[in-house]
């Protein structure tokens, strides 16, 4: 082993990656990437110094005796800390600018740090910016002058909004730790980086995606609702050559807006030389469906990327799991709403390595009336960021557009967004012409309907659907009704929901009689079309969602939705928030509840009734611009959760999958393989989570990753069912 040139990573052969070929080979990659939103010279210098602390005698002595891959992590027992001495030499060098490398250097193995704060303590920068002997050793190695003796960046800082220094900071980071990381493993899995970058192009997909329309068109039977589809599929292609910005794809459910989004994104993207199209969809359920509709079209040049398998404690990160982590180096990515804003969100490595591939793409927010709420202020702040300042193209596509435009009103100034511009000519005429069903109200809103009712009611009809807001009351549902009656929910695994979904499908095509009992999954994005559906109460987004499943084709003169009361609680919330609304606009609708100027009252008085609440974590407060860069990064990632990862745990079901599980078990947990096995998981409460852990029904495989058990806990029907007497609170029964 050469004794003489410091080393960044030892092969288990023996092979040596040299350090100062890594620290380059870094900086290259981190230039390259920052160069995308005009700050390459920023990460050309991150990238090079973000191992400087691996010069140092301790840590060239510590790789010698240990070797391999797991070398390169810190904050284990026996690791060395590599990655401040970098931060300190910046810090050096610029004085407070240099705080902009501290955070990303120091950050690139464990996170991004806090500044400080009463929960940071010895892991906040400030702190760790106290350690000057960190960077003594490392320059007592010597390290070359070429490296060390660098000039500030001339290239300006991006501003504009309040969140532009923290996303920035956090942009550098990921080109920095992605760059970082295909470095290594070109070094240890040279195979896979001759394998990366085989993707074809949008300029080759956009004919592949003509095409598939062409086509389907021709297959289309000639009906007043697929002439529609084809004058909205007309003006997306046609509002596509209009400047970057933020659009609204303002479509009635049924309308094809899936696919006429996506017309609009490639054909955007090719005019104004965007890098990818980033679809992201707020249900699994959609995603799927989506995912393998844009998979038949374009092949292997989508990926699919669930907020499922992600490693949740970055302390029981191991290399492979760090590696296999997703960067979307695809020209489609379809994600969720969960991964997209968590990740611009997020301190962890692993969250934050994809970021910078966001630059110059369009990003399409499927369903955009399911932006979660309680973080709308924070969401809408980052997407007018990533519009100024990041090249981003924005599409908010739904049926039901939300009011995200600055209002105010009852004393509450909601700042929202401006500039907004509307891809059809005239959304409200569209939605007269699409009008296809009747609502209707059971008894009386404010009177609770008995399950057993409700299920004689759906035994009347011959082909029927039902759509219930929590999982133990489809499940209630379900068993009142006759054999052959479907069940959808997500205690059933992605790959089983959408068998179900195509059984559905084909059912109805053959004119079988078919009755569905289901969550919410089923109303966005899922394509099926019943005579007749019933809705539990809801907000009234979800009704109109509802409808979009009744009469899809306008084969009837007008379907049948009825909206009930259910016996059960609405779960607590904005849930119930949006219930109420719903309940009070339904009850004094007049002649059309679902009414444009309706679903504006409803969003509203929706967010009005919500005020400061819109931000209820202060996530903005904690990211602001701030002239010293006292950022609190990893405390606004821990608030900043969509889905409380403490009240759920994750668990790859069998469900006809039994040989990627063998190649889990047998193996490491790869790229290729948690890809595919994303659409095995299903999230558990975590009380239950762990009760099954603990008595071996489900395992832990590596670190994170459980698998089911061989027992009994998967229902052909039902989907993960270990006991059906399983109690739920409120807030986990969605979906």
């Amino acid at each position: 082993m050469n004794q003489d040139r410091p080393i960044a990573h030892v092969s288990e052969d023996g092979c040596i990656h040299l350090l100062d070929e890594h620290l380059r080979e870094t900086a290259k990659l981190a230039e390259r990437f920052a160069a995308e939103f005009g700050c390459g010279e920023w990460g050309r210098l991150a990238g090079l110094w973000h191992d400087l602390g691996k010069y140092s005698p301790e840590f060239q002595r510590y790789i010698r005796a240990a070797s391999g891959l797991d070398a390169h992590l810190e904050g284990k027992p026996g690791r060395v800390d590599h990655s401040t001495a970098g931060g300190l030499h910046a810090v050096d060098r610029f004085n407070k600018l240099g705080r902009i490398f501290a955070y990303v250097i120091a950050g690139h193995h464990a996170g991004l740090p806090d500044w400080q704060g009463a929960t940071a303590g010895m892991a906040a920068l400030a702190q760790r910016l106290q350690n000057i002997k960190l960077l003594d050793t490392a320059l007592s190695a010597a390290i070359p002058k070429e490296i060390l003796e660098q000039h500030l960046p001339t290239e300006r800082a991006k501003s504009g909004t309040e969140l532009s220094r923290s996303l920035w900071l956090r942009m550098l980071f990921s080109c920095v730790v992605d760059a970082d990381f295909l470095d290594t493993e070109a070094f240890f899995e040279p195979d896979k980086t001759k394998a990366r970058g085989c993707y074809p192009t949008l300029t080759d997909l956009l004919p592949q995606f003509d095409e598939f329309m062409k086509g389907k068109q021709a297959e289309a039977n000639a009906t007043d609702v697929n002439r529609i589809r084809t004058k909205i599929l007309d003006q997306c292609r046609s509002k596509a050559c209009e400047a970057p910005g933020i659009y609204t794809l303002t479509v009635p459910t049924g309308g094809g807006k899936t696919l006429s989004s996506m017309a609009f994104a490639l054909n955007h993207a090719l005019i104004h030389s965007k890098r990818r199209i980033i679809y992201v969809i707020p249900y699994t359920s959609i995603l799927e469906q989506a995912a393998d509709q844009f998979r038949s079209i374009f092949g292997d040049a989508v990926i699919e990327h669930h907020s499922n398998l992600d490693v949740e404690d970055e302390t029981r990160e191991t290399s492979r799991s760090r590696l296999a982590c997703e960067n979307w180096d695809a020209p489609v990515i379809v994600t969720t709403t969960v991964q997209f804003f968590e990740s611009l969100f997020a301190s962890r490595t692993s969250r934050c390595r994809k970021l910078h591939n966001i630059v110059n793409s369009v990003v399409i927010l499927d369903e955009a009336q399911l932006l979660p709420p309680d973080f709308l202020n924070p969401i809408l702040e980052a997407l007018d960021e990533l519009r100024k300042n990041y090249g981003v193209t924005i599409v908010f596509c739904t049926a039901t557009q939300p009011a995200f435009g600055p209002h105010k009103s009852m004393g509450y100034t909601f700042k929202g967004l401006t500039g907004m511009t509307e891809i059809m000519d005239d959304p409200t005429a569209l939605y007269r012409t699409l009008k296809r069903t009747e609502i209707s109200v059971v008894e009386n809103l404010l009177e609770p309907q008995a399950w057993e009712g409700m299920a004689t009611r759906l035994r009347e009809q011959d082909s029927v659907l039902c759509i219930v807001n929590r999982r133990d009351d489809a499940h209630a549902l379900w068993e009142l009704m006759p054999e052959g009656t479907f069940h959808l929910s997500a205690l059933m695994c992605g790959a089983h929901r959408s068998k179900k979904i195509a059984e559905i499908k084909q059912s109805l095509k053959d004119r079988l009689s078919t009755r569905v009992i289901s969550t919410q999954l089923v109303e966005a994005g899922v394509d099926v079309d019943f005579p007749v559906v019933y809705r539990a109460l809801a907000g009234l987004d979800s009704v109109a969602q509802a409808a979009g499943r009744c009469n899809r084709e306008g084969l009837q003169d007008k379907g049948e939705v009825y909206v009930f009361a259910p016996p059960s609680k609405i779960p607590a919330g904005h849930l119930r928030q949006a219930a109420e609304i719903g309940r009070r606009l339904l009850t004094n609708a007049g002649e059309d509840p679902l009414s444009p100027e309706q679903f504006e009252a409803f969003f509203k008085e929706f967010y009005w009734v919500r005020g400061d609440r819109l931000d209820k974590e202060n996530i903005v407060d904690l990211l602001r611009n701030d002239a010293n860069l006292e950022i609190r990064f990893r405390e606004a990632a821990k608030k900043f959760q969509l889905i409380d990862e403490a009240a759920q745990g994750q668990v790859i079901v069998r469900y006809r999958n039994d040989d990627l599980i063998k190649l889990l078990e047998k193996g490491q947990p790869e790229r290729w393989l948690l890809r595919k096995l994303q659409r095995y998981v299903v999230n558990l409460p975590r009380y239950l989570h762990g009760r099954l852990a603990q008595s071996g029904a489900i395992r832990e495989i590596h670190p994170g990753i459980f698998i089911q058990g061989h027992g009994a806990l998967y229902h052909d029907d039902l989907g993960f069912c270990p006991d059906k007497s399983m109690l739920y609170e409120p807030d986990e029964l969605m979906c």
